[in-house]
């Protein structure tokens, strides 16, 4: 079957564009070739510097014919409603076929030839492609990220014939801008486009890009003893930088390797796209020998990617490109150097002069906040409660440094090189290097106990902060990355086995930031309080946070801010334990299992796990799923009679006239279960507490094979109620079962 070759020709699109680009012209396309009813066997994009190209294999020549069938009005209908269905088709009253006294009326609709869809394709997606940036040239109306030079656009070897704001569609493309032929180049088809352009120095894939620049750039690093440091972000930008990629190693003053690692390697990634290197490790040595925090020892060198292969090797490229980077590592050693004159006070100083935000104050008073949190949790996590606080004071301080403000992606490791150099010790220097830490889920978690105690104190002061003014994450927007701070937070505690509640973490630091409050954002927020109590925020699930409100040397200003406080904890801890099923998810386990966990009360995140883990288990064996049916056909049994009125409770009773055996093994069973399940539940042995749950399940099972619940004596039946009752709080004490799905 035909093949449309599609290609967009313009001036250079920015490297971070293009991907998404690519992504963008398939969907536009597909969408609107799918609408018209066409199919196809398969369908490729390629984006590069100047180029959008989309190939479609296997397309048919035209659409196919089409008829279709609507049911219209009854023949007895008024005549408006057949008037009005007559207008709807286009058609006539004896056009229309009649059925059991319906009509019905069959429009038939002639395939269209493919070519005229995709004139009419191209077109609108040119003319409403979603460009991050866009640009209108010339006297036209057309808006592209840069100038269109040329549109080639094939089907089945021929041109569609369409012209788009003054530029018609053709047969042509351009080669390398240096290193091509000079001529333009007419296609028949993909293959012979591909082929032609890469003998005109231009490669259509970005993956051929990258490998090309992977292999030189080791290729060249080896010869010299070196080894390439990877960076895959910046191996995707300079891949969509040069049609021809060649990597051109290059020499640096070795004088700027007395700059911190992470300032050289950026100052070459962000100025300049150069890639650092290292020196080989010695013999049966580390591949990744490390200076501080992980960085890789430099070599003085660098690589650079060049969009032609220069006659001289590339010498000439390299030596000016070594003369820009000197440039700008001068500019580095400058912040280096003038930051160490100004030190911490100064810039600590100034934070009382920077808004965090409007409603939750400075970052002087931030820092206040998250200074005190963190010496409060500094026990939790063994770490040195002084030493977490003065990490605390430092945490922020390198916003307002020379080298954070030229780099922001430096905050903290900066702080951490200057705190170390003002004779601070490695625990304090390493939190503030790494209290951001973790910012993704692909990153590290720290371990070291000062970190942990101003990592969590940061994230939860940014946590409650937001949650107090009610900016919560909303659908998909989330401005001020509040799930990553929650999933950081979580992270955190799992990973060091913090054990706490979230209450003892959230209620401190809420009432600190309602304690910086305006008095009319305070009273704001109060207001929205007594509209969440009337829903029943004052409820029992604000135990664990009333317990932490009466924390250990802890004085609360007001009642209002303990409410409020309160308040926050019970929305929190809703969003961690959100949060925590969609980390155990990716982890493979089901999310109705982390809501039955949840639903006891519990907010201890390691406790939680664990139960979540051993519940996952039980259920995965037969007992674990039978007991679970007898579960819920208990609890159903329950809550029909709870519809009745109330159920009864208490002791049950044994040695009954005439009592089925089976009612007697069950209830002896329970009880014995019962204290099982306590005792495990005492020492967090949860695989014993499942154990005792597993041995219920036989006795279940034939206490309702052989029992009759509903007896027409009165107390037969009470006393089986109160029976099904235990057994539902003895399995209740491990998990809220009802939340389970199966």
């Amino acid at each position: 079957m035909p093949q449309l070759l599609l290609e967009i020709f313009s001036e250079e699109i920015p490297a971070r564009m293009q991907q998404g680009a690519a992504r963008d012209l398939e969907r536009m396309v597909s969408d609107r070739l799918k609408a018209a009813g066409l199919t196809w066997d398969a369908l490729t994009t390629y984006a590069g510097p100047r180029r959008l190209t989309l190939v479609i294999d296997g397309l048919p020549a035209a659409t196919p014919d089409c008829e279709e069938e609507l049911k219209g009005p009854r023949a007895s209908a008024p005549e408006q409603a057949l008037e009005g269905f007559l207008r709807k088709t286009g058609l006539t009253r004896d056009q229309l076929t009649e059925r059991d006294g319906v009509l019905f009326a069959v429009l038939s609709s002639k395939g269209r030839a493919t070519t005229d869809l995709v004139a009419e394709t191209v077109d609108q997606v040119i003319r409403t492609f979603p460009w991050p940036k866009s640009m209108r040239w010339g006297s036209g109306t057309l808006r592209w990220v840069r100038p269109i030079k040329r549109i080639l656009c094939l089907f089945d070897g021929k041109v569609v014939p369409f012209e788009i704001d003054g530029i018609p569609s053709d047969a042509i493309t351009e080669g390398h801008r240096f290193m091509g032929s000079g001529q333009l180049l007419k296609v028949s088809d993909f293959v012979d486009y591909r082929t032609q352009l890469e003998q005109n120095f231009v490669l259509l894939d970005v993956a051929d890009r990258k490998l090309r620049i992977l292999d030189q750039a080791k290729a060249a690093c080896a010869a010299k003893g070196l080894v390439l440091v990877d960076d895959d972000g910046l191996l995707d930008e300079v891949a969509g930088l040069a049609e021809w990629p060649t990597p051109i190693l290059g020499d640096m003053d070795p004088q700027f390797l007395a700059l911190p690692p992470e300032v050289v390697r950026l100052s070459m990634k962000v100025h300049q796209k150069y890639f650092a290197v290292r020196g080989s490790p010695p013999s049966g040595g580390s591949t990744r020998e490390a200076g501080e925090g992980g960085a890789p020892q430099l070599a003085p060198n660098f690589l650079v990617v060049a969009n032609v292969e220069a006659t001289d090797g590339g010498k000439a490229l390299a030596a000016g490109n070594s003369r820009v980077l000197s440039a700008r590592l001068n500019d580095a050693r400058f912040f280096w150097d003038e930051d160490q004159k100004v030190g911490f006070d100064a810039w600590n100083a100034k934070l009382s002069g920077v808004t965090f935000h409007a409603k939750l104050g400075t970052l002087a008073e931030r820092v206040e906040r998250i200074a005190a949190l963190a010496r409060e949790i500094a026990p939790l996590v063994g770490a040195d409660a002084a030493e977490a606080e003065t990490a605390a004071r430092l945490s922020k301080a390198d916003l307002l440094s020379g080298m954070v403000s030229e780099f922001p992606e430096l905050q903290g490791i900066m702080g951490g090189y200057y705190a170390r150099l003002a004779g601070h010790s490695d625990a304090v220097a390493d939190a503030v290097r790494d209290h951001y830490k973790p910012q993704g889920p692909a990153d590290t978690v720290p371990t070291a106990p000062v970190t942990v105690a101003v990592a969590l104190a940061d994230k939860l002061d940014t946590l409650v902060g937001f949650f107090a003014i009610d900016e919560k994450p909303t659908g998909s927007k989330d401005p001020y990355a509040l799930r990553r701070a929650a999933l950081g937070v979580i992270r955190l505690v799992l990973e060091n086995g913090v054990r706490t509640s979230l209450a003892d973490l959230i209620v401190p630091a809420a009432t600190d930031v309602f304690d910086d409050m305006k008095a009319d954002v305070l009273a704001g927020q109060l207001a929205a309080l007594d509209i969440a109590e009337a829903r029943g925020v004052e409820g029992q699930q604000l135990a664990p946070a009333r317990k932490a409100a009466i924390m250990k040397g802890r004085v609360y200003v007001t009642d209002n801010e303990l409410l409020l406080a309160l308040d926050v904890a019970v929305a929190l801890s809703a969003f961690f334990a959100d949060r925590l099923t969609v980390l155990l998810r990716d982890q493979g386990q089901r999310h109705d299992l982390v809501a039955a966990v949840f639903a006891l009360g519990d907010d201890d995140l390691v406790r939680i796990v664990r139960r979540v883990e051993a519940l996952a288990a039980f259920l995965a064996t037969d007992d674990g799923a039978n007991l679970l049916a007898g579960y819920k056909r208990a609890s159903n049994i329950l809550r029909a009679e709870e519809k009745k009125g109330p159920v009864p409770t208490g002791m049950v009773q044994t040695g009954l006239p005439n009592q089925p055996e089976p009612e007697t093994v069950l209830a002896f069973a329970v009880a014995s279960a019962r204290t099982a399940v306590e005792t495990a539940l005492e020492t967090e042995d949860f695989a014993a507490a499942m154990t005792a749950l597993a041995r219920l399940r036989a006795p279940v099972d034939r206490f309702f094979e052989d029992v009759l619940v509903n007896s027409d004596v009165p107390a037969e039946r009470d006393n089986r109620l109160k029976l099904l009752g235990q057994v539902r709080d003895v399995m209740g004490q491990v998990a809220d079962f009802g939340q389970i799905a199966g």
